[in-house]
């Protein structure tokens, strides 16, 4: 223990996924605790295909607070950070009961955290989630804290206390103005439904028209439907959504998370003035999507849309391929027809002439950037591999050759 508090630098390595909400979280009540107007439920995303990694790390020889994206430097300043910043040292400081433990990193001690997704960053792939369940864990880890840690990122963003839990997610809304009841509980693990899968569809990879903080505080402000929504309709349609993912039925859980996503949206369309986070792109898979279930005769596919174009399409395994040949009909790829799909492999389908006939039409080429195939996945993963440090020994971004 004594030769702990000597050492000159802690370093600590997490991943964490990101979460698609299939009961939306759109309306805060409090923006500065980030309490949000209503309970939402979400499906953590395998960190295969979609991740952040954060490495935080802590040195006497720091003079300052340091913070990297993406391999630029970033304000360590930003409010949302330092609340979490705090958050951790705050319960760090509460553990310890006040005294110093030898063995326990300084809480004086300044941090250098260096943070990198592997998708793009504000696309509407929620990445503000994954990226604050990551720092959240790693700073956990870096001060040695074990206990409940979603209401701190919440703190950072709303939906980052979805990404700290695995599988089947419920935020919820709770009741106390302090926020402690505010927080994530897993409904089911990743393991409870092995055959759903994940579709999405990377319509743009640009940064949203509107972000996502501004957006719901103006129709907070404006939209009469985002209120009975939040006090009406959600909580009935959280204890349905809950139902059907304990009794996997794909049927229920498809056709209630298109209900509630085209409900967010129109909420959007009913805030003033109106945002527009769905795109001409956008219409067409759901279009697609509808006549794809019509012509099989019951939910095969179902979509959802966060706060920008991309589709997020949940299906089961069995139906991936004719899915995606159905897709690559629609949105035939530009240039990179082999690099269309990505992530976890999807078999070829040949088309019946039937389907054909009742769901493809006119073809729209290069709508559709590329399909990534994924599944539900694990909660935040400790890196235990030091070659995978995004820090150097001196604390500092290695150089990423």
């Amino acid at each position: 223990a004594a030769m702990a508090a000597e050492r000159t630098l802690a370093m600590v390595t997490c991943t964490a996924p990101v979460n698609i909400a299939v009961i939306k979280y759109w309306g805060k009540r409090d923006t500065d605790l980030i309490l949000p107007i209503n309970s939402s439920l979400s499906v953590t995303l395998h960190q295969d295909q979609l991740k952040t990694t954060t490495t935080a790390a802590a040195s006497r020889d720091f003079t300052e607070d340091r913070l990297w994206l993406n391999g630029k430097e970033a304000d360590v300043g930003h409010p949302r950070v330092q609340a979490c910043l705090r958050e951790v040292r705050r319960l760090a400081r509460k553990r310890r009961g006040g005294g110093e433990d030898a063995a326990a990193l300084s809480l004086s001690y300044k941090i250098h955290i260096a943070s990198e997704n592997n998708f793009p960053t504000a696309a509407g792939l929620a990445s503000s989630a994954a990226g604050y369940a990551c720092l959240v864990s790693a700073l956990a880890r870096l001060y040695g804290l074990e206990e409940e840690l979603s209401e701190v990122a919440r703190r950072g963003s709303g939906s980052a206390c979805r990404s700290m839990f695995g599988g089947f997610v419920q935020w919820q809304r709770g009741e106390r103005p302090d926020g402690t009841d505010s927080l994530a509980l897993q409904v089911a693990p990743e393991t409870h439904w092995p055959e759903l899968r994940v579709l999405v569809l990377v319509v743009s990879g640009e940064k949203k028209p509107v972000g996502s903080t501004a957006g719901m505080q103006t129709s907070v402000e404006t939209s009469p439907l985002l209120k009975h929504r939040a006090e009406v309709v959600v909580p009935e349609r959280l204890a349905q959504m809950m139902q059907h993912i304990r009794d996997r039925d794909f049927d229920g859980f498809g056709q209630l998370a298109m209900r509630d996503s085209n409900q967010f949206h129109a909420t959007c369309l009913d805030t003033f003035p109106p945002i527009f986070y769905l795109t001409d792109v956008s219409r067409h898979i759901i279009a697609l999507a509808h006549r794809y279930n019509a012509h099989h005769g019951h939910t095969k596919v179902a979509y959802t849309f966060d706060a920008g174009p991309n589709a997020v399409i949940f299906a089961l395994a069995d139906a991936v391929a004719e899915f995606v040949e159905v897709v690559r009909r629609s949105f035939p790829p530009a240039t990179n027809g082999d690099q269309f799909v990505r992530g976890l492999p999807v078999g070829s389908a040949a088309l019946p002439p039937g389907l054909e006939a009742a769901v493809l039409t006119e073809p729209v080429p290069g709508a559709v950037q590329y399909i990534l195939h994924t599944k539900p996945g694990p909660g935040p993963q400790l890196v235990d591999d030091p070659s995978q440090h995004l820090l150097g020994p001196d604390g500092l971004p290695r150089s990423r050759a």
